[in-house]
This record gives structure tokens, sequence and C-alpha cells, in this order.
């Protein structure tokens, strides 16, 4: 499970990079904390992940592994969609929703994850 978190960081990256030239280049810097959090939340924080979970295989490919997985990796976009939706004219319970169960079902996929290292991640026996 390592390689998937840390390719699918790399797209973070990518978001990120092209959303910071995006904020630039049309001078609309009111998305200021999107755009860290699909830095720091996406590349970095689901890179390091990707790393702990390739030094510790057993956690990553444990159930709380593969169920951290896929709960991440499917709010965290709604998290970051939500988080746009604030400076826009979309209706307000949208923005809501997206913001609030985006963020809800990241911190649940945090908790598991905190659950999965403690549960999993064993000291090497050298």
């Amino acid at each position: 499970m390592g390689a998937k978190w840390i390719k699918i960081s790399a797209v973070y990256l990518v978001m990120g990079i092209l959303f910071g030239l995006f904020m630039h280049y049309t001078v609309q810097l009111q998305w200021g904390a999107t755009h860290a959090h699909i830095n720091v939340v996406g590349w970095l924080s689901t890179g390091l992940i990707g790393v702990i979970y390739s030094v510790y295989p057993k956690a990553g490919n444990s159930r709380l592994g593969v169920i951290h997985f896929w709960l991440q990796n499917i709010s965290l976009p709604f998290l970051l969609v939500g988080m746009m939706l604030i400076h826009t004219d979309f209706p307000r319970w949208m923005m809501e929703f997206c913001v609030s169960g985006g963020g809800i079902g990241f911190a649940l996929a945090i908790l598991i994850f905190l659950m999965n290292i403690f549960q999993n991640v064993e000291p090497s026996r050298q």
C-alpha cells in the first residue's frame, strides 16, 4: 500500500503547484488555505504515510491500512473542494456538506491511521 500512497501524493504535488500558479497568474489569492492544504495534507502528509507504510508493510497492508487508504482518499478531495467553494457563489449548504463531510471523514481516517500504527508498527529486531 505504501507505493499507492506515494503515487497519490505525487498527484497532489502537481495539483498544488498548478493551483499555486493559477492563484498567481489570476491574482486570486483568497484560496491560500486551500493551496496550503493541497500541499501539506495532500502532498506531504500523504507522502509521509506512504513512506511509513512502506517501512512497515504490516501496517500498510492490514485491514485498518486499507480502510485508512480509501477513507482518506475519498474524504480529502471533498474537503478541498469545499474549501474552494467558500469563495464562490455556490450554495452554502454545498460548501458545508463538502467541508464537514470531507473534514469528518478525513479526521476519522487519521484516527484509523493512529490505531493502525499502534497495533501494527513494531520495533525492528536487529
